[in-house]
C-alpha cells in the first residue's frame, strides 16, 4: 500500500511539474511559428538556392546564342643540332640551335545558325527556371502545411490533457466520497480501492498524454530549426474554415497545384527536346575571326626570324549527311517522350483530383462529427453530473460512475479528434491548391 501511495505521489509530482512548465512557457502563435519556419527551414533554403541557380542559367550565352571570344597564347621552344650539306658540297654544322615560336591574339567563334537549336535551348532554360520556382513554392507550402498541422495537433493534444485533468478531478472526488462513505460504514474497503485504481489509471493516462504532447513539441521545434528543447505554449482554439467548396478546390488545383503545373512544364520540355533533336538535320554555320601576332626564330632555316601579325576571318559550315540512322532513332524516341509526358500529366491530374475528393470527404465528415460530438459532450457532461449526485446519495454503484466518466472522456476525445480531422483536411486541401495563407 505504501508503494502504491509513493507511486501515486510521484505521478502527481511529474504532472504538476509539467503543468507548471506549460503554464510558464511563452506563447507561440501560429503566425510566429510559420514566420520562423519560413526564415530558418533547411528545405526552403535549399529550394531557394536551386531556384536561384536555375534563374542564373537563363542567359543568351548559356543557350549558345552569343559569340565566344577568347584570348590565346602559345609558346613553343626547342634546341636542335643540325648538319646541312648544300648543293655545292659545303657542310654547315649548327649545334644546340634554339628554335622558338610563339603566337598570341584574340579569337572569336560564333555559331550563327544551328537549326534553331540555340533558341530551343533558351526556351528550355526558361522552362527549367519556371520549374525551379514551382518547386520552391511547393516546398514552402509543404513546410507551412507541416507547421500548421503540427501546431493544431498540439492544440488537440493540449485539449486532451485538459480533459484528462478533468477526469482526474472527478476520480479524486469519487475517491473522497468513497473514503467518506467508508468512514461512516456506508461503503466497503473494496469500493475505496476501486476508486483508487481509477485515479491511478487516469493519472497514468495523463502522463502518457504529456509524453505525446512533448514529442509533438519536439517535432515542431525541428520544423522551426531551433533548439529541440525550446519550451512554448500554444493557443487553445481550432477554427475550421467551413466555406470550402469542392468545385472551387478542383478549379484552383488546375491553375495552382505545383504537381499539375510541373507536369505541364515537363510536357513543354519534351516538345523542346524534339526541336533540339531535329536541329541536327540542318546545317551548322559559324563565323571565325581574330587578330593574332606570331614570332618565330629558326637559326637552321632559310629565314632566321619572322614576325607576323594581322586580322583573320572565315566561315565554317557542316551538315549531317548520314550518322548510322541515329537521327531517325532519336526523333522517334523524342516523340515517345512527348507522349509519355502527356500521359504523366493526365495521371498527375487524376491523382490530384482523387486526393482532393478523398480529403473533401474527410473534411465534410469532420465538420458533421464536430457538431455531433459537441452535442454528445454536453449530453455526457449532464449525465456525469447526475451520476455523481446519485453516487453521493448512494443510489448507484461505483461502476456506473466510472462508465459515465468514461463516456464523457470518450465524447471529449472524439470531439477533439473531429476538430483536428477537419482542420487537417482543410490544411491539405489548401496545400494542394497552393493557397495556404496565414493572416
Amino acid at each position: 500500500m505504501i508503494k502504491k501511495i509513493a507511486c501515486l505521489v510521484c505521478c502527481f509530482a511529474v504532472i504538476s511539474t509539467m503543468a507548471l512548465a506549460q503554464q510558464d512557457a511563452p506563447l507561440l502563435t501560429l503566425k510566429d511559428a510559420v514566420e520562423i519556419a519560413l526564415k530558418n527551414n533547411y528545405n526552403i533554403k535549399l529550394s531557394q538556392n536551386n531556384s536561384t541557380i536555375a534563374s542564373n542559367n537563363v542567359t543568351l550565352g548559356n543557350a549558345g546564342i552569343l559569340p565566344v571570344v577568347t584570348g590565346d597564347f602559345n609558346d613553343n621552344n626547342s634546341r636542335q643540332t643540325t648538319k646541312q650539306t648544300r648543293n655545292d658540297g659545303t657542310v654547315n654544322n649548327i649545334r644546340n640551335a634554339k628554335n622558338s615560336n610563339n603566337n598570341y591574339g584574340v579569337n572569336l567563334n560564333w555559331t550563327i545558325f544551328d537549326g534553331f537549336a540555340m533558341f530551343a535551348n533558351y526556351d528550355q532554360l526558361k522552362q527549367v527556371d519556371k520549374l525551379g520556382v514551382l518547386r520552391l513554392q511547393d516546398t514552402v507550402q509543404r513546410t507551412v502545411a507541416s507547421v500548421i498541422d503540427t501546431y493544431y495537433n498540439l492544440i488537440s493534444q493540449n485539449e486532451q490533457i485538459k480533459a484528462l485533468k478533468g477526469a482526474i478531478d472527478i476520480s479524486r472526488t469519487q475517491l473522497r466520497i468513497a473514503n467518506d462513505k467508508f468512514a461512516v460504514g456506508r461503503a466497503s474497503r473494496l469500493e475505496v480501492l476501486n476508486a483508487q485504481v481509477n485515479l491511478n489509471t487516469d493519472t497514468g493516462n495523463l502522463v502518457i498524454q504529456y509524453q505525446q504532447f512533448k514529442t509533438a513539441k519536439i517535432r515542431l521545434n525541428q520544423l522551426l530549426i531551433r533548439d529541440l528543447q525550446t519550451d512554448f505554449s500554444v493557443a487553445d482554439t481550432i477554427i475550421v474554415d467551413e466555406k470550402l467548396a469542392l468545385a472551387d478546390v478542383l478549379n484552383n488545383a488546375q491553375l495552382q497545384n505545383p504537381a499539375i503545373l510541373s507536369a505541364q512544364i515537363n510536357q513543354r520540355l519534351a516538345e523542346i527536346n524534339l526541336k533540339q533533336v531535329r536541329a541536327t538535320r540542318y546545317p551548322q554555320v559559324g563565323v571565325t575571326s581574330g587578330y593574332t601576332f606570331t614570332n618565330s626564330k629558326t637559326p637552321a632555316g632559310f629565314t632566321l626570324s619572322q614576325n607576323v601579325h594581322g586580322f583573320n576571318y572565315g566561315l565554317t559550315a557542316s551538315i549531317n549527311i548520314f550518322n548510322g540512322f541515329n537521327q531517325n532513332r532519336r526523333e522517334k524516341n523524342a516523340k515517345i517522350q512527348i507522349d509519355n509526358a502527356g500521359i504523366a500529366a493526365k495521371q498527375t491530374k487524376l491523382d490530384i483530383e482523387s486526393q482532393i475528393n478523398s480529403l473533401f470527404v474527410a473534411y465534410l465528415s469532420g465538420l458533421d462529427l464536430v457538431k455531433l460530438e459537441e452535442a454528445n459532450v454536453n449530453l455526457n457532461k449532464k449525465n456525469l453530473d447526475i451520476t455523481l449526485d446519485k453516487y453521493k446519495l448512494g443510489n448507484i454503484t461505483p461502476l456506473e460512475v466510472r462508465e459515465a466518466q468514461r463516456n464523457y472522456l470518450d465524447a471529449q476525445s472524439k470531439f477533439f479528434a473531429a476538430q483536428y480531422q477537419s482542420k487537417q483536411a482543410e490544411i491539405m486541401l489548401k496545400q494542394i491548391t497552393n493557397s495556404i495563407n496565414i493572416k
